[in-house]
């Protein structure tokens, strides 16, 4: 089996790629491009029993270990902006929050939804859980990273079943807007935590397998997953080096070429070969026979 890396989108690897990369892809095996996304992308990975995507479920078992017998669903902070013609979400989850702003922001908020039969809690201040009955039917909710930026009601389930979580958004948006913990953030310059964005609602699965021998990530998302596979996930190197033999290396958080060519360098020679995927669905295959296609052009990263 290749080792894995996982790569942000081709077009955000900024500046022109290292000659020796650029020859490297020139060279390899180009797949067929794979669904674009983070979601596609680590369901690349692992493959889950029943078929579905709980976040929530999954992170609140890597978080607390007690999501077992219900169903969750995530009610991460989130920061909207209103202009002349929409509502746009602007920042989830990652705002800044210590742990006392999270607890002093969601003391409201457990009225509020405990009242609805969901007591809502947290394990990091950047994530927030919403506990359901175990057989309770969601409607479909989108990806934060799918809303950035974008009108926030045009993202929210609509019909009888996301009537009901379109009225608790608002209400939450109401207590959270006046909550005095937002002036103060406000005075510091930092973002207010004015709305949450609800995601990521299920289960936990049944199963979760993955062909990979090691996981190396700072993401919880990506961490829950190998948890879950029964592998236990490990932080990313700080430098380039070798790795165990069929591994995922999360280098999402790249952004320019010579950090990825330092690390290709580094596992080029692993047995196996070394499977690039690229958030935005492209993927190659590096292998060591590949060096003697020197009539193919150089690979070069696609512009933003």
């Amino acid at each position: 089996m290749p080792t894995t890396l996982l790569l942000p989108p081709a077009a955000r690897l900024s500046g022109a790629l290292p000659e020796p990369l650029a020859r490297r892809l020139g060279r390899a095996d180009w797949l067929e491009p794979g669904k674009p996304g983070h979601r596609a992308q680590l369901l690349r990975q692992f493959d889950l029993l029943p078929r579905g995507w709980p976040v929530a479920a999954l992170t609140r078992e890597l978080d607390a270990g007690d999501a077992a017998g219900a169903t969750w669903l995530r009610a991460d902070p989130a920061c909207v902006r209103a202009d002349l013609t929409a509502v746009r979400q602007m920042a989830c989850g990652s705002l800044g929050l210590d742990g006392d702003e999270a607890d002093a922001l969601l003391k409201p908020l457990k009225l509020l939804f405990g009242d609805a039969g969901f007591p809502i809690s947290r394990t990091a201040p950047e994530r927030w859980y919403l506990m359901l009955p175990p057989q309770s039917r969601l409607p479909a909710f989108v990806d934060p990273e799918e809303v950035l930026g974008d009108e926030i009601h045009d993202h929210l389930p609509d019909g009888p079943e996301g009537r009901r979580w379109r009225q608790l958004l608002s209400e939450a948006q109401v207590l959270l807007h006046n909550h005095p913990v937002n002036a103060g953030r406000l005075e510091r310059g930092l973002p207010p935590v004015n709305s949450l964005w609800f995601w990521g609602g299920g289960t936990l699965p049944d199963h979760v397998r993955s062909s990979a021998a090691g996981v190396f990530t700072r993401e919880v998302t990506l961490g829950a997953l190998a948890a879950r596979a029964g592998l236990e996930p490990g932080p990313v190197p700080a430098a380039p080096g070798p790795l165990p033999e069929a591994s995922v290396l999360d280098l999402r958080a790249l952004g320019d070429g010579v950090a990825l060519s330092a690390w290709v360098e580094a596992l080029a020679a692993t047995k196996g070969g070394l499977a690039l995927d690229f958030q935005d669905g492209r993927r190659a295959m590096l292998l060591p026979g590949q060096r003697w296609r020197f009539w193919r052009r150089a690979w070069s990263a696609p512009r933003a």
